[in-house]
């Protein structure tokens, strides 16, 4: 039975009609998650439309590790068709966060109490002992009363509640001072990895996102996914940068992911016979003294695959970025000794290299999602470099011995794509390799760094 009040599949309160999109989602058990290789048949994805939490963030978009400003309403909308497309075009299974932990909560008591628990742990209530204590209380009696909706937004808010007595009558004074809003939970790649052998829970390395993975755990506990191991401190680790090709995989390590976080990982036996642990390079166009690692933060930021035998990438970072080899042993994974460059590793693995402009790697376009063997999803560039351009003028403004260079090639690359008229993704290359694209117009969303493979945590391929 659901809550009193709440008419299941429809709106509940609070709720608006255009987050009610797709597929209703069945009850799952025991439902199996595996990765081999990024162009195996997307089956199963989970994902998040972003809702309060994305304005919240936009109030000070840096702070909240977002690139630029950008329109919330038309973030949702580029979200709606993200989703249409996987789920429609493609048959994709789309798995969404919040309306999958709604469900679940709103037909088993138990999981609604575990929600309502967790949300009431969450929130920090400061002010005097006595009316600490009413307002906990007054929180406990009114829990049968509200909806699920309202204590899944606690946990995206994370709100500092400070009570008082009022300075008249008997009235008491609630003030809410401050919030840490999972404003980038829609980013659904990075909070885990889904490997061969399984789920692998992350940590994230900024603190913005640390609460993430507790959500996204969940979800996989509702659906009955397991758990294949658990990254804790010291180790961080993000699932932008791990990215399965068949036989062997490769680990991003840097700003997000850090050498104790990959040596959990590989404990955990992510089931592939080699691992290249890719360290993030940094960019040649920002001075060393001041580097910028947003700028290629995961490794599916400036590298990924299209198809079993194409791979795209800015190779001026594939060629700076360097790769350890690790074997698969009985003992675990040991270091072979040997170091290359990532563009070296990966063609000596029989995979062509489709290169990408310094403007088109900002612009995020190696964060495409290979959806089957040679088809992908793609972000439409024009737009998006245009807004990019202005971001890194505001920047460069600001900063120029940081960004100067990084501006004016830049700026000579937008003046070469545009005067041969073929913006990305709309390049020859991708003819000749056979790679079948579908782009996406997602000028707003990429404004919290990042394109569709960020977007998506994908459970399930082949």
């Amino acid at each position: 039975m659901g809550e009193p009040g709440i008419r299941r599949g429809g709106l509940r309160p609070g709720d608006d009609r255009e987050s009610l999109y797709g597929p209703p989602v069945e009850a799952v058990n025991a439902m199996p998650a595996g990765v081999r290789a990024e162009w195996e048949p997307l089956r199963k994805v989970a994902v998040h439309r972003p809702g309060i939490e994305m304005f919240f963030g936009l109030l000070e978009p840096y702070a909240a590790l977002y690139e630029r400003a950008f329109s919330r309403y038309e973030a949702r909308r580029e979200h709606d068709a993200l989703v249409r497309a996987l789920h429609e075009e493609f048959g994709v299974r789309v798995l969404r966060l919040k309306e999958t932990i709604l469900d679940a909560a709103d037909s088993d008591p138990a999981v609604r109490r575990r929600l309502v628990d967790w949300a009431y742990e969450t929130v920090t209530l400061r002010g005097g002992r006595r009316e600490v204590a009413e307002a906990r209380r007054s929180m406990e009696q009114n829990a049968d009363a509200l909806d699920s909706l309202h204590f899944f937004t606690l946990l995206l808010l994370n709100p500092v509640i400070e009570v008082g007595r009022g300075d008249t009558g008997d009235g008491v004074d609630v003030r809410v001072p401050g919030q840490e809003p999972l404003a980038n939970l829609y980013f659904m790649r990075d909070q885990q990895a889904v490997t061969a052998r399984g789920l692998v829970v992350g940590r994230p390395a900024k603190r913005q996102r640390l609460r993430e993975p507790g959500i996204t755990r969940f979800l996989w506990d509702i659906l009955g996914i397991p758990v294949a191991g658990t990254v804790e401190g010291p180790g961080t680790f993000e699932g932008g940068d791990f990215m399965p090709m068949g036989t062997f995989a490769l680990v991003g390590t840097g700003d997000r992911t850090n050498p104790a976080g990959v040596s959990q990982f590989l404990d955990f036996d992510p089931g592939f016979d080699e691992i290249g642990v890719v360290h993030q390079p940094g960019h040649p166009l920002i001075p060393g003294d001041r580097p910028d690692p947003m700028v290629d933060m995961h490794l599916d930021t400036y590298f990924n695959v299209a198809g079993s035998g194409v791979v795209i990438g800015s190779e001026v970072l594939l060629r700076r970025a360097r790769v350890d080899i690790y074997h698969r042993t009985g003992e675990g994974y040991v270091r072979s000794g040997e170091t290359v460059s990532l563009d070296d590793y990966i063609r000596s693995k029989g995979f062509a290299v489709i290169d990408l402009s310094i403007l088109e790697q900002l612009s995020y376009a190696a964060n495409i999602l290979c959806i089957r063997d040679g088809s992908i999803l793609a972000v439409e560039g024009e737009r998006v470099m245009q807004t990019v351009l202005l971001n890194l003028e505001r920047k460069a403004a600001r900063d120029p011995h940081r960004y100067g260079r990084l501006l004016r090639h830049a700026e000579e690359d937008y003046r070469r794509i545009r005067a041969a008229g073929r913006f990305f993704p709309h390049r020859k290359e991708f003819s000749r390799h056979g790679i079948d694209l579908r782009p996406l117009h997602l000028e707003n969303l990429t404004g919290g760094y990042g394109g569709p493979h960020c977007m998506t945590c994908v459970l399930e391929r082949g």
